[in-house]
């Protein structure tokens, strides 16, 4: 069945059954309303998103439930130019073709991801959301306020804060296909004026979406995940101290992929793309803590002094069939991998901004985070043992300004500017033979991961904004972002990325408040994009700095509130450009331990040498990776009045990803992965302080690439048509 025709047959039955109600009950429509005021944070004041001068999407918590957003990944199906690619130990988080296409540890992110004000490692992300107050998306570099590894953009998931003078809560349970059950809840405690605490949690599990053929009846793809978060807020009068600690422990029991087609494993995948066939057990397990504190004092002057520090602790447990299938011994048979990834993080924050009233207003910051990553990986190729041992230890600091001045009534300049600091250093190496007899008892050292690097850089922003009147705001800027650089090892290093970013957006508030309009244009000039090569010196693989780019394109938003009629619409259009390289296509090479570049006129002998000279292609250049030329977000519902306390609402989503490459080499076989569009629909009564939602995922049961390991040449899949029973109720 076509996705179209889903998506009209939706829109029918939601319909139908709103008109059943209403007729039975002989209700009207709600009265009109007007949609309510955003408000947004990431600005460090609390700002009405339209008066806002960036590209930016705010959801709060009833807006991601009516959108089926769950976890991060769900968030490009309610944002243009976002896409979020499953790439195994990391999230390749990309907004206008700009984030995330590497994840060895010594890669930073693109798109900087913030949970209550920390910023996030890319590892450990796929946590199921609970008892939030909002998400907010800001697209295009943000050089200023946010600082290195946002050159793409921002994301900060704000969780619901204790509530001072309010006693109450929700609890949620639901249950599914693939014997799925969730149950959450929060309750908040108030102790007089001053003094209140915050509790909540998640529990999640389903079965595996996929059959695992192999002898080892694999559950890869299956979800246990727990979550709790303790907030306590004190704010006795202009003070005021809020502190969270989270914990969240999620297992799935392996990877669920399989083989890319067109590569070396691709001829022994067996059945449809819910078959797995492994031949090694296999388990997957991810464990995260978060703490912050945050204190606030405002003056009588409404001068505000901020801080925020956090620390992170993440880990990886995994163990993988990594060729993703049952290849035999002739094909260089079973690949093991046994991963452990673990990253610390610490970070400190410290503001003064300035009160929003007169003609110049600012914000002064200095920042510093340190992150300790450790990664231990244990790999089997038929037998044969390979080590991998490498630990990075980083220092980022900034100091930065921004400022808005009033030229006049209707103009404001803005500028703002961030020093930025990065050193990073590590140990670490490749050993062969661990084991084997004849071989030392660590194993011979084939490559030095070690390594150490620095640099500082300035980046910022000027803008021109235009309040054309109280409803219609125009706004052009320059903004330059970047991401830091690295090492590979003690002989190889690369630079940062930097985009310079000139943009040009409308905000209009039209139809008397009940429509909401974003409008934006923007051209970056990218350089030295940052991806995985491997470097024939050490035969590991290394990230390089490949190319420069182009990218330009268009965004529109739009939001609607007719009485109970309510639509939502995002696209966006993005072209981008890479220019070609010479390099190692890893995707071609033949299995097993290659080992670094062999002498002159001697052959290959892995794992001591190899000879890469066959396997090295130039390309002509292609679209940014991970970057979909098209992105289209829909959404209406209709709610219906019960009676004097009850409702009924109907609504149903589409979201379109365009196709996009994951792989320099451009092969619309092996590095491509198709678009695809999926339908989702809710339909939620209401009555008091009970709701129920009957809902529905992927209506058209759409089988699609979610995303490709590069490193292991496999790819995942989404998720299939999925459908249950959700009841909550407020006290």
């Amino acid at each position: 069945m076509s996705t179209l025709r889903v998506l009209i047959r939706g829109v029918l039955l939601g319909g139908t059954l709103a008109g059943v109600a209403m007729a039975q009950d002989q209700a009207a429509p709600l009265a009109p309303v007007l949609l309510e005021e955003t408000i947004v944070t990431a600005q460090r004041r609390e700002e009405n998103l339209q008066q806002v001068p960036i590209a930016a999407t705010a959801l709060d918590a009833a807006a991601l439930e009516a959108r089926a957003v769950a976890r991060l990944a769900d968030l490009q199906t309610a944002t243009p130019s976002l896409s979020i690619t499953n790439a195994g130990q990391t999230q390749s988080v990309n907004i206008r073709g700009i984030g995330l296409a590497s994840n060895s540890p010594n890669a930073t992110a693109g798109v900087a991801t913030y949970v209550d004000g920390l910023f996030q490692p890319p590892i450990v992300q796929s946590n199921g959301f609970y008892d939030l107050a909002s998400i907010e998306v800001l697209r295009g570099p943000q050089g200023t306020l946010v600082g290195t590894s946002s050159t793409g953009g921002a994301i900060f998931v704000n969780s619901r804060n204790p509530e001072l003078g309010a006693t109450g809560g929700h609890i949620q349970v639901g249950l599914g296909n693939y014997d799925q059950t969730e149950a959450e809840g929060a309750i908040n405690l108030a102790a007089g004026d001053s003094l209140a605490l915050r509790l909540a949690g998640i529990h999640r599990s389903r079965d595996s979406y996929f059959e695992d053929v192999g002898p080892f009846d694999n559950d890869a793809g299956k979800l246990q995940e727990s979550g709790a978060r303790v907030g306590v807020l004190w704010q006795p009068g202009a003070f005021r101290a809020l502190a969270k600690v989270e914990w969240h422990d999620r297992r799935t029991g392996g990877y669920d992929y399989r083989p890319v087609a067109g590569t070396t494993y691709a001829a022994f995948r067996e059945g449809d793309i819910r078959t797995l066939s492994f031949d090694t057990d296999t388990s997957h397990r991810e464990k995260a803590m978060q703490a912050s504190l945050e204190l606030r004092q405002e003056f009588d002057s409404g001068l505000v002094l901020r801080w925020l520090g956090g620390y992170q602790h993440k880990r990886i447990f995994s163990f993988d069939d990594i060729d993703g299938s049952q290849a035999p011994p002739e094909a260089a048979g079973q690949i093991i991998w046994d991963y452990y990834a673990r990253e610390r993080q610490d970070s400190h924050e410290l503001n003064l901004i300035s009160p929003a009233e007169g003609r110049f207003d600012w914000i002064l910051g200095a920042y510093y985070q340190r992150n300790v990553i450790d990664v231990l990986i244990l790999t089997r190729e038929a037998g044969f043992p390979i080590d991998i041992y490498p630990a990075n230890r980083r220092t980022t600091t900034g100091f930065f300004a921004q400022g808005n001045y009033q030229l006049s009534e209707a103009w404001e300049l803005q500028a703002g500017a961030r020093y930025s600091t990065y050193e990073t250093a590590g140990a670490g190496g490749v050993f062969i033979g661990s084991g084997i007899p004849g071989f030392p008892p660590g194993g011979i050292p084939v490559a030095d991961l070690s390594g150490r690097y620095s640099e500082n850089k300035v980046t910022g922003k000027v803008a021109l904004n235009w309040q054309v009147d109280d409803r219609n705001l125009a706004y052009l800027f320059v903004a330059r972002g970047y991401k830091p650089g690295g090492f590979n090892s003690v002989t190889s290093s690369f630079q940062p990325e930097t985009v310079l970013n000139y943009e040009l957006g409308l905000k209009s508030t039209l139809a008397g408040g009940r429509v909401r309009t974003q409008l934006a244009a923007f051209y970056n000039d990218y350089s030295d994009f940052q991806f995985d090569v491997l470097e024939p010196l050490t035969g590991q693989g290394g990230i390089f700095n490949v190319a420069d780019g182009t990218i330009q394109g268009i965004e529109a938003q739009v939001e609607a509130r007719f009485g109970g009629f309510g639509f939502d619409a995002t696209l966006a259009y993005v072209d981008s450009e890479l220019d070609g390289l010479t390099f190692v296509n890893e995707r071609l090479l033949p299995p097993g331990t290659l080992g670094s570049q062999c002498p002159p006129g001697v052959p290959s002998s892995p794992p001591f040498c190899f000879d890469y000279a066959p396997f090295t292609v130039t390309s002509t250049g292609g679209s940014n990776l991970y970057s979909p030329e098209w992105t289209l977000n829909l959404g209406a519902e209709y709610a219906f009045r019960l009676g004097d306390d009850a409702e009924l609402t109907p609504r149903i989503n589409y979201a379109h990803v365009g196709s996009r490459f994951t792989y320099i080499a451009y092969s619309p076989v092996s590095d491509r992965i198709d678009s695809y569009g999926v339908v989702s629909a809710l339909l939620t009564l209401r009555k008091g302080a009970w709701q129920v939602t009957a809902y529905g995922t992927n209506l058209s049961d759409e089988e699609y690439v979610s995303g490709q390991a590069s490193a292991s040449r496999n790819e995942f899949y989404g998720a299939p048509r999925e459908f249950g029973l959700r009841v909550s109720f407020e006290f």
